[in-house]
Parts: C-alpha cells; structure tokens; sequence
C-alpha cells in the first residue's frame, strides 16, 4: 500500500510537471504571436484610379492593375508589414507623400533628378520606360522636340512628362504650349485627334493603353528613358528601412519570373527591365 501511494504521488508530480510544461510553451507561444503581432507595421500606399491597366477601377468596381497587383505581392511577401492601398488624384500623390498621408507612392513614378532632390527612391526598380512625343497617325510634320514650338502639347501636371516640356520651355523661352490635364481625365486620343492639342508625350508602352484602336503614333527618339521606382520620404530611417525591404521583396519577384509575367499580363509585354 505504501509503495503504491509512493508510485501515485510520483505521478501526480509528474502529471503537473507536464502540465506546467505546456502551460509555459502555450504561454510563450501566445507571447511570440502577440509579439509578432505587435511588430507588424500598417503602410499606407498611394496609387490612382484612372491609368488603364496600371491602377484602376474595373468593371466589377475593383482596383487593379499593374503597379496595384505588384504592391499586393510585395505585401504577401513581408510579413512585418501591412500594405493599405489609398486612392488620390495622380497630381496629390506626391503632395499626400509629403504630408505623411502615404508612405510611399506606386504610380509607375520615373525616377529623375527634379525628383530624386525630393523624395527617396528604393533601388530595384519595377519597369522602365522611354518617353516619346505621340501625335495623331496621319501627322507627319512633328519628329522631334524641336517641332513643338509653337505647338499645344497635352501633359498631366507633376508628371515626368511635364518635367521634361518645362525643362524645355526653360531653355527656349516658353517655346512648347504646354496645356495642363488632371490625372483623371483620360480623353488624349479625342484632344489630339480633334486637334484641340497637337501631341502629348508619353511613356512607350501607355499608347496601347490608352490608344487600344490605334489612332495616334510615337514619332522620333526617346526624350528620356528611366527606372520606375516607388517613392517614398527623404532622410527618415522608418521609410529607408522599408524601401530596402522593398527591395528585398522585389528581387525575389523578378528572379522567379512574378514581376515579367504581371508586366505582360497589364502591359501587353515584359517592360520590367531596360534591355
């Protein structure tokens, strides 16, 4: 009887020795969700509603799109973070940047000086575009920059494109017309057909974009040609930290074939990289 009163209290040291055992890994497992929880950080991006195929509302009322997809996968693969998707005017993007509404714009943003002064670039970009001058398809008397002057040229204000008509207007003395559009005004094809405005310049591979029954045409050069980065806010460690994430993401995304396939499916082709 004494031996198995012994035996019985041995398990019933054992059974709450057990059973604490559990209790702690329970309690820490608990900790480290909560901890991880804890530590995810909500992001707010900016993008837009009226740039066809890149970020827009579709037929079933959803926003989508190229650079919209693109931000969800990222988002998929940074577990520390919480992307929210934003809507703004394309003008008030980087404005709402500046003012910490967003942290951080996707809105095929070039990177270029006027704006590297500003604002901070992540490093692996996400496409790249060349900028051309388009006209309607039986214009043949504008081939270059230089037979603008005089002209009307159609541009969204705050945008590359802008940029380079005023660094240009800059060093001609107005020459270039420059007639300002919102960016939620998608009529350029009816504006230069119609011949309220005599061309635009645009980035390659928008005029399938916006042009699907193809009434204008790019004539001459490129007038520019750079990376498409997001942006984000200067000197703060917070968004340098998530920019290099970013980055991190966006390598995994190119090398196992993510970021061509979303590029052809949107854009009609692969503009992911400058060759």
């Amino acid at each position: 009887m004494k031996k198995f009163a012994i035996t019985f209290a041995i398990l019933i040291v054992l059974v709450l020795i057990i059973a604490g055992v559990l209790r702690n890994n329970k309690d820490k497992e608990s900790a480290e969700a909560s901890g991880t929880k804890a530590k995810v950080q909500n992001i707010v991006v900016g993008t837009g509603t009226q740039f066809p195929n890149v970020c827009f509302i579709d037929k079933d009322g959803n926003l989508t799109g190229f650079d919209v997809e693109l931000v969800k996968e990222i988002d998929k693969r940074l577990p520390e973070y919480k992307f929210d998707l934003k809507t703004y005017e394309f003008a008030s993007l980087l404005l709402s940047l500046e003012t910490k509404k967003i942290d951080f714009v996707a809105h095929e943003i070039e990177k270029n000086p006027e704006r590297e002064k500003k604002y901070l670039f992540n490093k692996v970009s996400y496409a790249h575009w060349r900028n051309k001058i388009v006209v309607a398809k039986d214009n043949d008397s504008i081939q270059s920059i230089d037979d603008l002057k005089g002209k009307k040229v159609l541009t969204t204000a705050t945008s590359a494109e802008a940029q380079i008509l005023e660094n240009y207007n800059k060093e001609h003395n107005n020459a270039i017309k420059i007639v300002y559009q919102n960016g939620g005004a998608n009529d350029t094809v009816q504006q230069i057909t119609s011949g309220r405005v005599d061309a635009t310049v645009a980035a390659d591979f928008v005029l399938s974009l916006t042009d699907p029954t193809g009434e204008l045409k790019t004539v001459g050069p490129a007038l520019t040609e750079a990376d498409v980065l997001f942006a984000f806010r200067k000197n703060d460690a917070k968004d340098q930290k998530l920019a290099n994430s970013i980055d991190e993401a966006l390598v995994e995304i190119k090398a196992d074939g993510t970021l061509a396939n979303l590029s052809k499916k949107w854009l009609g082709a692969d503009f992911t990289s400058d060759n």
